[in-house]
């Protein structure tokens, strides 16, 4: 796991055929760049950094574009997401990651094709509409809350198909609590979502805590496995553009 586990949003590996999403309202946050503070534990050993996302927006194309550092090794992650924008939301083109001492990867969106291409496996899947990727998915999710606004309520849910470096997979979002969170910029009060892997499985589980006061930003995002690691990322700042 170790630096893998540095992600913005992560897989599960397991095959599944996506479905056509359901068409659901949508609106996007205002383009941005938000700088995170980093706390990790990863094999035992305590680990901080910063993460950077620039989220870019015109009227039909998006890009979010991520960087991760963390003391001593630099820069040891980028997972950018490029894209336009559908009846779905956020309809990604590409999505490159590239980690520290690793070859970049690519996934390739072909809509023209309707067809999902891994630059590191055989693998392909059906595009029907909807499917993300681990950087847009969290900024889909962005875009769906902000949509339902005050109709959010814990026990909401959300699903999307999110592909990864190699596959791809179902993920399931579903709204956990109220609750109130401390960051550099004052105290927000946030909507607390999960993607929890399936039962008995010793995969991640995705907490994101969005702020309705400001533009539902993800505020915190925390990645944690049943072996007690995790990276938490908590919002330092927010420049918008």
């Amino acid at each position: 796991m170790r630096l893998d586990f540095l992600i913005p949003a992560l897989l599960l590996a397991l095959s599944s055929t996506p479905t056509a999403a359901a068409i659901t309202p949508f609106q996007l946050p205002p383009a941005g760049e938000l700088l995170y503070t980093i706390k990790a534990k990863q094999s035992g050993i305590a680990l901080s950094g910063t993460a950077s996302v620039k989220w870019q927006l015109t009227e039909k194309k998006y890009a979010i574009l991520t960087e991760t550092r963390a003391m001593l090794f630099g820069k040891i992650l980028n997972a950018d997401s490029v894209g336009s924008i559908d009846a779905h939301g956020l309809a990604p083109d590409s999505f490159t990651e590239k980690r520290f001492g690793k070859d970049a990867t690519v996934t390739s969106f072909e809509r023209s094709k309707k067809l999902l291409r891994f630059s590191t496996s055989a693998q392909t899947y059906p595009l029907n509409g909807g499917e993300q990727d681990r950087t847009s998915a969290v900024w889909q999710l962005v875009a769906l809350a902000r949509a339902a606004g005050a109709a959010v309520k814990p026990g909401s849910e959300w699903s999307m198909f999110v592909a990864g470096r190699r596959d791809a997979e179902p993920w399931t979002f579903k709204v956990l609590a109220a609750e109130p969170l401390h960051t550099a910029l004052g105290e927000f009060t946030t909507l607390h979502i999960s993607k929890a892997p399936p039962p008995d499985s010793k995969d991640q589980t995705l907490d994101i805590w969005l702020a309705p006061d400001l533009e539902w930003y993800p505020v915190r995002v925390k990645f944690s496995d049943a072996e007690g690691e995790y990276v938490d990322q908590l919002l330092e700042s927010v420049k918008k553009f």
